[in-house]
Formats: C-alpha cells, structure tokens, sequence
C-alpha cells in the first residue's frame, strides 16, 4: 500500500473512531475496536517510513 493511500486511510479511521466516540464514548467496545484499527494503520505508516 502506497503511503499517500494509508495516510488517506489513517485519517479516515481517526474520523470515524471520534465520530463513534462521541456517541458511545471512548470505552466502547466499538470504538476501542476502531483505535486498534487505527493503531494497527499507523505501524504500518511508521514502517514504511522507517
């Protein structure tokens, strides 16, 4: 995946993730499973530019 791509991707997860946690709240199961999604994006970001 192409780093414009997975930065494009990253934000898109950080928007739906505060979207998500602003109804249900940061604990929810939901948006904790968003975060990990999230954080699994932005290792992958972080390698490619290593």
């Amino acid at each position: 995946m192409h780093q414009k791509s997975l930065l494009l991707q990253i934000e898109l997860k950080k928007k739906e993730m505060y979207r998500k946690a602003s109804i249900l709240g940061f604990t929810h199961p939901i948006v904790v499973t968003c975060s990990q999604e999230l954080d699994k994006l932005l290792n992958r970001y972080q390698q490619k530019a290593s």
